[in-house]
């Protein structure tokens, strides 16, 4: 195979399909980066060009190899296979795990999507990745926005303020104790002395939250609780 006819069959092919990988992984990694999240713009370019690049090296990569070893058979979906199980790590690196409050799965999700988008790109299925680049798209701008409004509708959050040395686990094994679904645990400092939590749990049957609330008022250190 000349190096002509790599240019004018393979090179812009090629070049066609990393550009269009960087516009769409780049429009989900944007969106990533306006909310300040660990990985952002450059990382799902980068995530996605390399994806598109294993796979055209997959298919296109051994070609002339191939051609003059008729006897060699190939499996092209090898190395893709590799890139899937790989990126995992790369995603699992966004997770951060803070008390009882879990953040990075949508970042994580959202690389290994954009992996998947620059394999689909890199085979030529150019169809199939615009609109998952459009699906992922919506799913993290308005979906975001109506599961927001979903579970305040239907959450408990209740705010207390505490001094510097509490004790957070305290209230953690107070929720235990009322088998509570603690959804989320915000903690803000105050002034010198105090911070405010904002505890965000999901009810069930058996919790009486007057009880609950006044449980947490006795816990050490504890200023003040209101629900919101």
């Amino acid at each position: 195979m000349s190096f002509s006819i790599f240019v004018e069959e393979y090179l812009l092919l090629m070049l066609a399909r990393l550009v269009t990988t960087v516009v769409l992984c780049g429009l989900i990694g944007f969106e990533r980066e306006l909310k300040n999240r660990s990985a952002g713009f450059r990382t799902h370019i980068l995530v996605g060009v390399g994806s598109c690049l294993m796979m055209l090296l997959s298919l296109y990569g051994f070609v002339g190899y191939l051609d003059s070893n008729s006897s060699i058979r190939f499996d092209p979906s090898r190395i893709p296979s590799y890139v899937i199980s790989g990126v995992g790590f790369l995603g699992a690196g966004t997770i951060l795990v803070h008390g009882l409050t879990i953040r990075g799965l949508t970042t994580a999700a959202s690389i290994w999507v954009v992996a998947g988008i620059g394999l689909v790109i890199g085979a030529g299925l150019y169809g199939p990745a615009v609109l998952a680049t459009i699906v992922v798209l919506i799913s993290l701008i308005l979906l975001n926005h109506v599961e927001s409004v979903i579970k305040r509708k239907s959450n408990i959050v209740i705010q207390m303020t505490v001094y510097q040395n509490f004790d957070i686990e305290e209230l953690i094994r107070l929720c235990t104790k009322y088998y509570v679904d603690v959804q989320k645990i915000e903690m803000h400092n105050g002034n010198e002395s105090d911070k405010r939590i904002m505890l965000e749990i999901k009810p069930n049957k058996s919790l009486n939250i007057v009880t609950f609330s006044d449980e947490i008022s006795h816990i050490h250190n504890v200023l003040s609780v209101w629900n919101v």
